[in-house]
């Protein structure tokens, strides 16, 4: 069995930046990545840690905490999971309960959904 561990959590939000901004300064993060709507922060160079990545969403609605009512946004969150082997991982991880999700943006990613349906994606790193 290949090795697994998870890599990122990614946050939604009005505003990735400002959102980002907060964590940064919160946990003493650095910026390691960013593209229009998107940033991504982690632990600084040579510090074990997971990172944390925003994506701006224009139509984001704040999850209710705790739940209070039918038909408020729950809260959410989808984890990126690094891996060695796609299809391995792919095949175990549906093996293990999850569902292969209809749409599949991209060839080098699998998003599967959880037994609960949660989404979460699959991938391997570009220079393996």
């Amino acid at each position: 069995m290949s090795p697994t561990k998870l890599s990122t959590v990614v946050l939604d939000a009005h505003d990735a930046r400002e959102l980002a901004g907060f964590y940064q300064r919160l946990l003493g993060y650095v910026v390691r990545a960013e593209d229009g709507g998107w940033v991504l922060i982690g632990p600084p160079p040579g510090t074990p840690g997971t990172s944390l990545a925003f994506e701006t969403e224009p139509a984001y609605v704040p999850p209710a905490w705790p739940s209070r009512a039918p038909g408020e946004q729950q809260m959410m969150l989808h984890l990126d999971i690094e891996v060695d082997d796609l299809a391995a991982e792919t095949e175990r991880a549906v093996a293990e309960g999850a569902r292969l999700a209809d749409h599949q943006p991209q060839d080098d990613v699998r998003v599967l959904l959880d037994p609960s349906g949660h989404p979460f994606c699959l991938w391997v790193q570009a220079d393996r």
